[in-house]
């Protein structure tokens, strides 16, 4: 990965929620031709078929080793960088990894496009609005009184699951990179 590809990645990684997100937005919106939404309820449209495309992705980061306490707390900082917690798509088994696909109304989109940015490729998955109840580990209740609002989780004991049934594809950052400089 050269040294352009590289801060960008990184770049990427430390975008926090509604900027991060955008940019899984983006992706998704030019990789698979989908327009703007026109409404707050769900991300994307897919005018060919007129569905309701919603976005989620998440960053892998290696599993914290230790809670952060009074005794570690300099430690814990210094071992939270990226370069120490990125976890690349060839390290599962090897550590464990904790992506929380969150905020997920089912009743406000009709295909749900999720994928999880690892340090040496992003994997794309999609899933229907009504397969989500199938999702091992999905939960209807993110909140305390939330109605229709759930969250599921893709870790090292069931991305297989994903990957077996709901893969679409696998970018590297290179393909990325180009996909959102060549507009």
């Amino acid at each position: 990965m050269d040294s352009t590809i590289k801060e960008f990645r990184d770049g990427i990684f430390a975008l926090r929620t509604r900027r991060f997100g955008t940019i899984a937005e983006i992706m998704i919106k030019k990789l698979y031709g989908f327009d703007e939404s026109g409404s707050l309820a769900f991300d994307k449209r897919n005018s060919a078929t007129n569905e309701r495309i919603e976005v989620k992705f998440s960053t892998v980061m290696k599993e914290n080793e230790a809670r952060i306490r009074e005794d570690n707390a300099i430690d814990q900082c210094i071992k939270a960088n990226l370069a120490n917690r990125a976890m690349n798509s060839t390290d599962i088994g090897h550590y464990n990894f904790d992506c929380n696909i969150q905020q997920v109304k089912r009743n406000e989109f009709d295909v749900l496009f999720y994928g999880l940015f690892f340090a040496d490729c992003i994997e794309i998955f999609s899933m229907r609005s009504d397969e989500i109840f199938d999702c091992p580990g999905y939960s209807d209740k993110q909140h305390r009184g939330n109605e229709g609002e759930g969250q599921f989780h893709l870790n090292q004991d069931n991305i297989n699951y994903h990957r077996q049934n709901h893969f679409e594809q696998s970018l590297s950052y290179e393909e990325l990179y180009d996909l959102l400089y060549n507009q």
